[in-house]
């Protein structure tokens, strides 16, 4: 089958390859791919390829042959789902604790824009807990993990100012509740909660505009760049405050069930997926190149034999 595969060159990440049917474990349905999202981090990989990368972890199509076990949907259900690689391709198996079914009305093209990000999202909720009437700072805000945070924190009570890099990729951030700013500096804190995803000098510039005994929250290094923390930044603003590191695959809930949540919220209206841009899979290198350079605001979205 048909599959997007390393190319080892800066200029154009992928190209199409030939590779084997999925071989699925009794636990796995294997899902035909109608469309796919791509995530910063994946393009990242895609500059230094580990040998046999295979990219892609947000698709959403039908299912093609039921999970042997009996769990799961059946065949021909439309699913959103998560695969831990390989979904950049025809086909993929995928395990039936890994994907939602999806409703008449909710897209293919939008549901693969919701795994990754929007399970970064709602796990980022619930470990940021209560946030209604809370102050939340969040850095590098501009992406699928950002709005998608924004609106459903907002929508919870909570009071959001969102680092933006420029006023466009600003623009639906304001639209969904949050005070936009462009540089961390520029936040009117303190803040009970800060979110950080930056790296380099905006992780300690964030950490000052915490509360005395907040909680910062580290999820990301977008300018993949280390940042340095002095153990004296604690005592003008955010004495006694808690860092945590925080990675979204470190959940209690299973990805089905929480990307069967983001499902039921894009259903009744209360999430809406921004995509940037939607095009056709044979012009994946170009859509990395933009999202690289950031001329891409939310998320990219590529079909399969549109």
């Amino acid at each position: 089958m048909k599959a997007l595969l390393p190319t080892w060159q800066d200029d154009k990440l992928v190209k199409f390859g030939e590779v084997g049917e999925p071989e699925p474990r009794p636990d796995q349905a294997v899902i035909a791919v109608e469309a796919f999202s791509v995530n910063r981090g994946e393009m990242f990989l895609l500059l230094r390829p580990r040998e046999g990368l295979r990219p892609g972890k947000d698709v959403a199509g039908r299912v093609l042959a039921a999970a042997a076990d009996g769990s799961g949907p059946a065949a021909g259900t439309r699913v959103v789902a998560h695969p831990p690689l390989g979904g950049w391709a025809e086909r993929v198996a995928v395990a039936t604790s890994a994907l939602a079914e999806l409703p008449d009305g909710v897209g293919s093209e939008t549901a693969a824009a919701l795994p990754l990000a929007g399970l970064t999202a709602i796990r980022l909720l619930r470990a940021a807990g209560s946030v209604a009437g809370k102050r939340i700072l969040i850095t590098g805000a501009s992406g699928g993990v950002g709005h998608y945070f924004t609106e459903l924190a907002y929508s919870s009570g909570a009071e959001i100012t969102a680092v933006s890099a420029t006023a466009e990729r600003g623009t639906r951030l304001a639209e969904l509740g949050a005070e936009v700013v462009h540089d961390v500096a520029d936040a009117r804190g303190p803040f009970d909660i800060v979110l950080e995803s930056v790296g380099d000098a905006s992780a300690p510039q964030a950490l000052r505009k915490l509360v005395k005994r907040g909680t910062f929250i580290w999820f990301g290094q977008a300018s993949r760049q280390p940042s340095t923390f002095s153990f004296f930044e604690f005592f003008p603003g955010p004495e006694s405050g808690v860092i945590r590191h925080f990675h979204y695959a470190d959940s209690d809930t299973p990805d089905g069930a929480d990307l069967a949540a983001l499902v039921r919220l894009v259903k009744t209206g209360r999430l809406h997926p921004e995509i940037g841009r939607i095009a056709d899979w044979a012009d994946a290198s170009a859509v990395l190149t933009d999202l690289r350079e950031r001329r891409i605001r939310g998320k990219a979205v590529l079909r399969i034999g549109a």
